[in-house]
């Protein structure tokens, strides 16, 4: 069954709240645990997972936006502003990571010992299984859903996850003797904080650029060529969204067929394709008669 597109966007803000909660629980526990502890890479991580609260505060704006109805100034909707808020989630990932290596690159010549015990390795753990848990329910809902928004939210969870395994292996190293090893891990996950940034705007640009929406024209050639009167097909083009994809194409038909046999069969058209391909919401027949030699 078909979602309406509010109900569609309620799901989604609903998934948003939920995770809101989850990642600012996370993030608090680290921060106030790696301020206590003096550990930088502890820090880090928690000021990561707070970019990830504040990302679904954007992803929720964004929503809201992308919920509205077609209007005369946006006739093919608001859809893409989930696309475009995601960006704003990259946006936040590098400045963070910019913010990161700052940081541990002051703590090669302000050096600091941090105070590691049980409770570090305790809270790292926990806070990486939700993490975990996270990222696979947001992950799962985004494509089912279709939404820009959770998948790339997903991704930014995904690099927290990696974050906090290596800031636990630092905690080890730490625990053994090596406190430099702490700024050096922090360096670590600013890089890789800047790489999920740069995932993020990849799947957003291909939207926004109007990269092809589905790669094999066979796909959609084949159903168009089973309805009766379409003689061929071709100058296929695809865009938009994976939810809200539009299709623009040339259908030949015969060249004596009345104007009203051609309407009926472009309407054919756009109906088969949207039921054959639920992600379509909108076709543009281009009637042409065959050539005949």
């Amino acid at each position: 069954m078909r979602l309406s597109t509010q109900e569609h966007y309620t799901k989604i803000r609903n998934i948003l709240l939920l995770i809101l909660v989850l990642n600012w629980l996370v993030a608090f526990a680290k921060i106030i645990y790696g301020f206590i502890t003096r550990c930088t890479s502890m820090t880090a991580d928690g000021f990561h997972s707070l970019s990830d609260g504040a990302s679904n505060v954007i992803g929720i704006i964004g929503i809201h936006f992308a919920c509205q109805p077609i209007d005369k100034d946006h006739p093919y909707g608001h859809k893409k502003y989930e696309t475009f808020f995601s960006l704003g989630i990259a946006f936040m990932l590098f400045l963070l990571s910019f913010n990161l290596a700052r940081e541990g690159i002051s703590r090669f010549f302000h050096p600091v010992t941090p105070r590691i015990d049980a409770n570090s390795f305790i809270i790292m753990l926990t806070t990486m299984a939700i993490n975990f848990w996270v990222m696979h329910y947001e992950h799962k809902k985004g494509k089912l859903l279709k939404s820009d928004i959770l998948i790339s939210d997903a991704i930014h969870t995904k690099a927290d996850i990696f974050t906090s395994l290596s800031v636990i292996v630092t905690l080890i190293v730490v625990k053994l003797g090596y406190p430099i090893l702490d700024p050096i891990a922090t360096i670590f996950i600013a890089i890789f904080i800047a790489h999920a940034g740069i995932d993020i705007i990849k799947e957003s640009q291909a939207v926004l650029c109007d990269t092809a929406a589905i790669l094999d024209n066979k796909k959609i050639e084949n159903v168009v060529l089973e309805i009766k009167g379409v003689r061929a097909c071709h100058k296929i083009r695809t865009r938009g969204r994976p939810d809200d994809i539009h299709v623009d194409l040339h259908a030949q038909v015969h060249p004596d067929m009345h104007v009203d046999n051609a309407h009926k069969i472009s309407y054919a058209i756009e109906d088969t394709l949207k039921k054959a391909i639920p992600e379509i919401t909108d076709v543009v027949v281009h009637i042409e008669p065959q050539e005949i030699n």
